[in-house]
């Protein structure tokens, strides 16, 4: 399985940041990011950004956006172009963005089917509008119950362009009561990114090698589907977690965790 690299998510930096009693300084976050071993990191490409974050040896995998999708399109566009074009400018290659609920996210509705309908249309016109911009468009999954996890699913795969990819959380689909590897496997050809994050039961377990999620299945799917883009953790450590390692520590864990998983796959596929 040959992939860009190891990238992550900056929201459990973020919080781990402030669970610890830090200011989380975007310097100091960038440069743990590299201690830790990664490659890349999912972050907006402000200039400003952009500078720290090559500063330490990383460059820009991906940009992550929350939208309400299922809302009108002229909102959408007028939010996302401005992050396509620093995007673009750094070298990322992936637009991720992430379905708002219905009904809000402190009281999420099942949102109707005529919505996950406009919801398709919606990315669907927004891969096009990105493709003059050199960027993958890929929906990531966020949803904690299983009916809109399966309504956003549903808005990709049967609404939408074929230009529209999957991001698979692998956390938040185990949270919903789905199963990520069977995703990978029934679409292999829209799987083009991921966050990679365990879990037991609802709560997120401190690295990748712990939890109810088997990462060597959902790899391998990946592998046999041909998945070559980039592995994106997202570690999060709320209070229930009970982290005892820092950040860093748990990124290198999970790093060496993946290669040793990519490299037996690599050698099993050949």
């Amino acid at each position: 399985m040959k992939i860009r690299g190891f990238s992550s998510n900056m929201y459990g930096w973020f919080e781990r940041w402030k669970a610890d009693g830090k200011e989380p300084v975007w310097d100091d976050l960038y440069r743990a990011c590299a201690e830790a071993g990664l490659d890349a990191v999912e972050t907006d490409a402000a200039p400003e950004r952009l500078a720290l974050v090559r500063a330490y040896g990383l460059t820009v995998s991906a940009s992550y956006i929350g939208l309400q999708l299922h809302g009108e399109y002229a909102e959408l566009e007028e939010e996302v172009l401005p992050y396509a074009e620093r995007l673009a400018i750094a070298g990322g290659t992936d637009l991720l963005v992430n379905a708002d609920p219905y009904g809000g996210w402190k009281q999420p509705l099942p949102k109707p089917e005529v919505l996950v309908q406009r919801q398709g249309d919606n990315l669907s016109r927004l891969a096009d509008k990105l493709r003059s911009f050199g960027l993958q468009l890929s929906l990531h999954n966020h949803a904690a119950d299983r009916h809109n996890a399966e309504a956003d699913l549903r808005s990709v795969v049967q609404y939408a362009d074929p230009a529209v990819g999957l991001c698979v959380d692998t956390g938040w689909a185990h949270v919903a009561g789905c199963d990520p590897v069977a995703w990978i496997r029934e679409y292999p050809e829209r799987v083009k990114a991921f966050h990679l994050r365990n879990q037991r039961g609802r709560v997120p377990t401190e690295d990748l090698t712990d939890g109810e999620i088997d990462m060597v299945s959902v790899l391998k799917a990946a592998a046999e589907g041909g998945y070559g883009g980039w592995l994106a953790l997202e570690l999060w450590h709320p209070p229930e977690t009970g982290a005892v390692r820092s950040m860093i520590e748990d990124v290198r864990r999970s790093i060496a965790y993946l290669r040793e998983i990519t490299s037996q796959t690599s050698k099993n596929t050949k």
